[in-house]
């Protein structure tokens, strides 16, 4: 069993826990459907245990999560940490969807919201509607992309914001330029 290094920020167990609940889930049912103990769930949940990296994966699966976003990335130092995110060290989280390349913002899922940067490749889109239990504001920085919302579509231009309440949602970027959006999501979902 390896323990969290003092140098090492503390938000794996952190962002694994706000997720749980975020799901729904407690403790007895995320362990059972890990084939874990609540014991070392609870222990990984405050950081006094590292999930090995096959557990990883089952959690990431579980929780819907990319395995990536649960690896510990480059540690800030002791007087930013859970305060400061610098650009080099964003955390990818999210689906694999081709086209989107979406980075945790926020420090890390412990808060009643988190804030994503997404960068939309030319040509992207998805086809399948999702629908959170969320609400959503969007900001857009650069680029142009199309959004529909419960079933009507937007064209969103740098400096316009949207807003999503558990509605049906796609979007796609047909235009020639990547676009960059800011979203701030209630609550935590990656």
């Amino acid at each position: 069993m390896q323990h969290s290094q003092p140098d090492q920020p503390k938000t794996l167990g952190a962002d694994l826990r706000a997720l749980r609940k975020a799901r729904g889930l407690t403790l007895v049912d995320m362990a059972d459907q890990l084939g874990r103990s609540v014991g070392w769930l609870s222990q990984v949940e405050r950081d006094k245990s590292d999930p090995s990296i096959a557990d990883l994966r089952k959690i990431a699966a579980l929780l819907g999560v990319s395995i990536s976003m649960l690896f510990r990335h480059s540690a800030a130092p002791a007087h930013e940490a859970g305060y400061v995110v610098r650009h080099t060290t964003r955390r990818p989280i999210g689906s694999s969807i081709e086209g989107l390349v979406e980075e945790l913002l926020s420090p890390d899922l412990t808060d009643d919201f988190e804030m994503v940067h997404s960068t939309f490749a030319p040509g992207s889109r998805i086809t399948e509607a999702v629908c959170r239990p969320t609400q959503e504001v969007g900001y857009l920085l650069s680029g142009q992309i199309d959004i529909e919302i419960a079933g009507r579509t937007h064209t969103i231009n740098p400096g316009d914001s949207f807003r999503i309440r558990g509605e049906a949602f796609r979007w796609a970027n047909p235009y020639d330029v990547p676009a960059v959006a800011i979203w701030v999501i209630a609550p935590p979902v990656y």
